[in-house]
């Protein structure tokens, strides 16, 4: 996993999670609490709620995200870069200031007066922007887009959010978004719901994660709650972000963030790492997180299915199923173990495939059961 440098600030598994706070200059954003258009205000607002409360990085917005607004030209969120400048040269605690853009003009103009990263949202949809960020040697936090910059994070199957990361490269220093939220109308809570399932696969990529889930519509919709009452289920999601292998997560709420991102790193699987021979235990569950390490490493995807190992427990057998089970796993190169009326199944998922395949056709309850459990 690369380790990315934001002015200093380390961010990676080998640090802390990440919290990164927010700052918004547009007086359409929906959250009037981060909202300010005097710079003496914003900065106030952000030394005293946002850095005093243990945030890392301060993220700050031009324009609303939001798909029922129109986007912003790159002119119009320049002529409101100028607040944002003079907040953060105000501001007296030391943080990582990043600049929430979609174009290579307001990234450079931000660089060059006093930030210090780039929060593209439309993922290097503006093909200058890599080139700005690597001229700059600056961290990038690069969220999921299609190549369209009136579209940010309008995707919706994660597969294709995968891909979209990959759009124009990646810096060195690139930190991966995959773009939670409701970016467009096609976009729905059940997406957002799989991309959060399956978070430990994006760091098939080799980068560090950020992750922007506070109070978002996927969440609130578990709980019924509604905005101003989703900071429980906000904090929940945040502790299983990173447990999953998030790095950064974007919050208005910076101290409970905070709180939660710890105990999630406390409780997170411990990995073998030794630096003199470069050794890391990976965080492998599905053959498809399998998949993406073996394609970032120049190796065959197609040994994904021998990666990973699952153990599955069956209570219920009769001795002759037990006995066919044995046969077939044997023949599969899979394990049957147990003799005190449970028994578990051990295999990779080729092998597990090859099991029921192998069950002979007259125990056909346990036929299904194995089909099930190879398509796991």
């Amino acid at each position: 996993m690369q380790t990315v440098y934001a002015a200093g600030l380390g961010i990676g598994d080998d640090h802390p999670p990440r919290i990164m706070g927010v700052l918004n200059v547009s007086e359409e954003s929906p959250y009037k609490p981060s909202v300010f258009d005097d710079p003496a205000d914003a900065a106030s607002y952000v030394d005293r709620e946002l850095i005093d409360q243990g945030a890392d990085i301060v993220d700050v917005g031009l324009e609303s995200a939001n798909k029922r607004f129109d986007v912003l030209s790159a002119q119009q969120e320049l002529d409101r870069l100028d607040t944002a400048i003079e907040a953060i040269a105000s501001v007296s605690g030391d943080a990582v200031f990043s600049i929430e853009t979609r174009y290579h003009e307001v990234a450079e103009k931000g660089l060059q007066n006093g930030f210090d990263m780039v929060n593209d949202i439309c993922g290097f949809a503006d093909p200058k922007m890599p080139e700005i960020c690597a001229e700059y040697d600056v961290a990038v936090a690069k969220m999921a887009s299609p190549p369209d910059l009136t579209r940010p994070g309008a995707i919706e199957d994660v597969d294709d959010i995968y891909e979209a990361l990959k759009m124009n490269g990646l810096t060195d220093k690139t930190i991966v978004d995959p773009a939670f939220g409701g970016w467009s109308e096609e976009k729905t809570l059940e997406d957002d719901r799989e991309t959060f399932h399956r978070l430990r696969e994006f760091r098939g990529l080799g980068q560090p994660i950020l992750v922007s889930i506070n109070r978002k519509n996927f969440l609130r919709d578990i709980a019924g709650r509604s905005t101003e009452d989703a900071l429980a289920v906000s904090l929940a999601a945040t502790s299983m972000a990173v447990e999953r292998g998030a790095h950064v997560i974007r919050t208005h709420d910076v101290a409970e963030t905070r709180d939660a991102a710890l105990i999630g790193r406390e409780f997170s699987r411990r990995r073998v790492r030794d630096d003199d021979l470069g050794v890391e235990e990976l965080d492998v569950t599905t053959t498809r997180e399998a998949a993406r390490h073996l394609t970032r490493v120049g190796g065959d995807p197609g040994h994904a299915a021998e990666s990973v190992t699952r153990v599955f427990e069956l209570t219920d057998l009769q001795p002759e199923e037990r006995a066919a089970l044995t046969t077939a796993a044997a023949d599969a190169g899979a394990v049957v173990a147990g003799s005190k009326g449970a028994t578990l199944l051990i295999g990779t998922p080729r092998s597990l495939g090859q099991v029921s395949e192998a069950i002979p056709p007259e125990f056909g309850r346990l036929e299904a059961v194995c089909v099930e459990i190879s398509d796991f």
